[in-house]
């Protein structure tokens, strides 16, 4: 069977991500997203301090953010194109890796267990600070474990399986392609990771970007549940425990990512957390059945490689379909 170029794309995408992710110091499109929104933020927090004037610049970064990113990425791939098919192909396989945080995830994973492992607790608390907003200076073993993992299963969804949605929906439309989409949607991510608290001086400036990630993430998380619910082999118990939990968290979305994970491994994750000194308490998710250990957060990278196979074997298959062609 000759696959799409769509489909050698993602198929691409998907193993530079498994097998590079982002080397270091490399040119990589959300560190020009993230100056971007730095130096636009910083200008509105000097001249804007006005609300309505906060919430109008605040969708105006918004809607150009994601539109110019998205564009760029379009002009990059055509450009490329147009020196050769091959190259096009390879430049919108890299652009398109450059969307997912697989290997990142992993990589994070990693950087913190080694330490904790050989019993270098100070160095593993040093590690995950790199990671998470919360204070690390404190933490014990267990804590550290279930901040690792919350991580990776929070993140799963808007750094790894949400932007191959998009990226995946974006195949099915040529005339736009997959980059434009899972940039615009990494443009997104990247915005209420910055900009998307509920405290001054961002309350204002990033509510745009908050909400519009909050509804961009909804639908791709839903299926992550569900996809892995039904790989797991036991949907009944995973639904069951998600819509028991999962409602408690604030966030519409990570809750429900992070809980899924937790149910089908049989763990709990949420407490309390701690942030400049300040006590934060988190719902609880999932069960204390087994406790958080390093195979455990292995087997959650895993789930989330399972579910991104799943995926694209879906979409190539559709995709080279008789009748999309």
């Amino acid at each position: 069977m000759t696959l799409t170029i769509d489909s050698v794309v993602l198929l691409l995408a998907a193993i530079l991500d498994y097998l590079i992710g982002d080397p270091w110091g490399w040119p990589h499109p959300v560190r020009v997203m993230g100056w971007v929104i730095s130096r636009y933020t910083q200008l509105v927090i000097h001249y804007c301090t006005q609300k309505w004037t906060r919430r109008l610049v605040g969708i105006g970064l918004g809607v150009g953010l994601i539109l110019s990113s998205g564009l760029v990425g379009w002009l990059i791939v055509k450009g490329a194109s147009w020196l050769h098919p091959l190259v096009g192909i390879g430049v919108e396989g890299i652009l398109l890796a450059s969307c997912f945080a697989g290997r990142s995830l992993r990589t994070a994973a990693v950087d913190v267990l080694q330490p904790l492992i050989a019993g270098q607790l100070e160095e593993a608390r040093g590690k995950l600070s790199q990671y998470v907003g919360r204070d690390t200076e404190k933490l014990s073993e267990p804590e550290i474990l279930r901040a690792v993992l919350e991580t990776v299963t929070e993140n799963a969804t808007d750094g790894v399986t949400a932007p191959l949605f998009y990226a995946i929906i974006g195949a099915f439309f040529p005339i736009v392609g997959s980059v434009p989409l899972a940039l615009g949607y990494k443009a997104v991510s990247t915005l209420d990771s910055m900009v998307g608290y509920r405290h001054e001086p961002y309350n204002d400036l990033g509510w745009f970007s908050a909400q519009l990630e909050d509804r961009l993430t909804w639908l791709p998380c839903r299926l992550t549940v569900i996809t892995l619910a039904l790989f797991s082999g036991k949907p009944q118990t995973v639904f069951s425990v998600c819509r028991r939990d999962a409602v408690k968290d604030p966030s519409p979305n990570s809750g429900w990512s992070e809980c899924a994970y937790a149910a089908i491994l049989g763990v709990q994750v949420g407490g309390t957390n701690w942030y400049q000194g300040v006590a934060k308490e988190k719902p609880r998710l999932g069960n204390p059945v087994n406790p958080i250990t390093p195979e455990k957060i292995d087997q959650a990278l895993q789930l989330t490689r399972y579910c991104c196979l799943i995926w694209l074997g879906i979409a190539i298959a559709l995709l080279n379909l008789p009748y999309v062609k």
